[in-house]
């Protein structure tokens, strides 16, 4: 039994530290993510208009984790909105295992005066290991910029 509450400890802690490492923006998540409804959220950039948004989720019956590639980020001209758009794999550990793919599309804002960023988005899940099953949920991110 401790094993079980511990191991996602040490893979959130792993993925915690990496991510602060090379992360552009650290924070949460809130809304339906893999299962759980609280995830720590990163964005680390890959170039200009591009970018991996990678989330570690905990709930009262597992460990989630996305790393999502989103390759369209860009400006809503007129506005001082980003959208994005992406696609990875998602993996959820509790009893009942499963892996598949995600998917994202959301809008965000970045304040100016405070490094924070806000966003919404649409995430759909497909999972294919263990269980073939299609779930999907809004979320609401909320995160620190670093640089």
């Amino acid at each position: 039994m401790q094993k079980r509450t511990l191991l996602p400890f040490i893979i959130a802690c792993v993925f915690f530290s990496a991510i602060s490492a090379q992360a552009q923006e650290l924070g949460l998540r809130f809304g339906h993510i893999n299962g759980n409804n609280v995830a720590l959220d990163g964005i680390f950039s890959t170039g200009e208009f591009s970018r991996v948004h990678g989330n570690v989720s905990f709930g009262s019956t597992g460990l989630g984790v996305d790393a999502l590639w989103n390759p369209i980020y860009d400006d809503i001209p007129d506005t001082d909105l980003k959208w994005y758009a992406g696609f990875g794999p998602s993996v959820y550990l509790a009893n009942d295992f499963r892996f598949g793919g995600a998917g994202e599309a959301g809008l965000e804002y970045a304040f100016s005066e405070v490094p924070i960023t806000v966003g919404f988005d649409f995430r759909p899940y497909l999972f294919l290991v263990e269980v073939t099953e299609f779930r999907a949920g809004f979320g609401l991110n909320v995160r620190w910029r670093l640089n």
